[in-house]
């Protein structure tokens, strides 16, 4: 299989609450996040969400803070019983897309993601 992604893929552990944006109910789904880069992240998930569809994410950091985003899913692949997912970062700042690329860089040098 071919690589498509343009920028490397670390993983993260973390977990993020998830609200749709076009919605008025305010529902907040948690998540688990497989791999995060600057352009996205994969996650699982056991809930259904929209392909096209952009929620609103709080993503915690290995230091403890919280980077708000904007996701927009781009695929979805059902397992059992869970939903593999791939989102892109819609409207992150530079300042926050940099702190991912710091940790993926602490993560090499810590031989992490080998």
């Amino acid at each position: 299989m071919t690589e498509r992604r343009r920028n490397k893929r670390t993983d993260m552990p973390a977990k993020i609450i998830m609200k749709r944006l076009d919605s008025n109910t305010g529902n907040e789904v948690a998540i688990n996040i497989v791999d995060v880069s600057k352009s996205g992240i994969g996650f699982e998930c056991g809930e259904l969400l929209e392909v096209g569809e952009v929620y609103e994410a709080h993503l915690t950091l290995w230091t403890h803070e919280v980077l708000h985003a904007l996701l927009q899913i781009v695929r979805i692949e059902q397992r059992t019983g869970e939903y593999d997912y791939g989102a892109i970062f819609v409207g992150m700042g530079e300042m926050d897309l940099s702190r991912i690329e710091t940790y993926q860089t602490v993560s090499e040098l810590n031989g992490e993601n080998s």
